[in-house]
């Protein structure tokens, strides 16, 4: 994917972390997405919590598939390794690799798109698996690069561009984990950096499959008044569907979700989303009360946004199929491969 590399320059009053690395280290190229992308937000948070764990730039492995979100790992991190998939086939390449090498730290980036309709059943299977990885859902609602169509996560009642409204039932990506045993479900705004950083540095942190399904508004193909992911448009509509080339700009929206009670963020097209922390007497861990409070505040029409759950009592993919500790990339070639005789011996025992 073309983009535009940053200049090196770097400004020596700039904080080093515990690697002695500033947070333009951390940095990728330039952004080639629209402007006031949430996108680009998310990015940001990205960045402010690798410098932050002191990450190191070559065991971070970065995966993604085909979309919008897609193009976020090129604008982080330019010292890490990548894979960028086909369309939805980012959770088992991840699983693949980490499967060959457990002493990276993954990062899969995916969208309501990539990971809710062709990946659906691959994301699933790797929630299951519980591989230990990042997981974002940069999640908008459409699909951006081909023109605004409606994603597995378009609200009951949104329009699109053109005006016609969705009717088909959204696919919730927490809710769906919470279902299947995923053991770090979380949920943030694009535009809430505070809330985010924090979240992703517990998700690095995790033993296992860490999912964060993160509201990030489209500046181009919704501007739909009240819904869910309101998008970043044009108050006049003045660009049809087809003449997408040209993106008038737009400021990023930013704004803190308060501990308690309700934050209504107004988008640029005087759509407002509303919401919610978890109360204080939240309790990650029980799965049920997580569904039974969610339930509760979707039928508000309220975004429970923050770490939504949390186990830590289930072993990742390695450790329930006893894998070594030692990462396979690096076992020697002679017990990978024990010789003729011993292959031998071991098919007599199916025979």
């Amino acid at each position: 994917m073309p983009s535009i590399a940053k200049p090196a320059a770097t400004h020596p009053s700039l904080q080093r972390n515990q690697l002695g690395l500033t947070i333009r280290d951390y940095e990728g190229s330039m952004s080639t997405l629209c402007a006031g992308c949430g996108h680009d937000s998310i990015t940001a948070a990205i960045v402010r919590a690798l410098w932050e764990v002191s990450m190191h730039p070559h065991m971070l492995a970065k995966m993604s598939g085909i979309g919008c979100s897609s193009k976020t790992p090129a604008y982080f991190v330019n010292g890490a390794h990548g894979f960028n998939s086909a369309h939805g086939r980012m959770p088992p390449i991840a699983t693949g690799a980490s499967a060959a090498n457990r002493g990276l730290t993954y990062i899969g980036i995916s969208g309501d798109g990539d990971s809710l309709s062709i990946g659906l059943g691959h994301m699933c299977h790797a929630i299951r698996r519980n591989v230990k990885m990042v997981y974002l859902i940069e999640n908008n609602g459409v699909y951006g690069l081909t023109k605004g169509q409606f994603s597995a996560s378009a609200d009951v009642g949104s329009k699109s561009k053109r005006g016609e409204p969705n009717q088909t039932l959204p696919i919730d990506p927490v809710m769906l984990a919470l279902s299947i045993g995923a053991t770090f479900v979380a949920r943030s705004f694009s535009g809430d950096k505070e809330q985010l950083v924090p979240i992703l540095k517990a998700a690095i942190a995790h033993r296992g499959f860490a999912l964060i399904d993160i509201i990030s508004p489209c500046v181009t193909f919704n501007d739909h008044s009240g819904s869910t992911k309101s998008y970043l448009y044009t108050r006049q509509h003045e660009i049809k569907a087809t003449e997408a080339d040209f993106v008038p700009p737009e400021k990023p929206i930013l704004a803190a979700i308060s501990p308690s009670g309700i934050t209504a963020v107004t988008m640029h097209d005087g759509s407002i989303l509303h919401f919610r922390s978890v109360p204080a007497n939240y309790d990650p861990t029980d799965r049920k009360r997580v569904t039974d409070y969610l339930l509760a505040q979707q039928s508000k029409g309220e975004i429970v946004t923050g770490l939504l759950f949390v186990d830590e009592s289930v072993g990742d993919l390695h450790e329930v199929n006893q894998a070594p500790d030692m990462p396979l990339v690096h076992v020697p070639h002679s017990k990978l491969c024990p010789g003729s005789s011993e292959l031998e011996r071991l098919q007599q025992e199916f025979r």
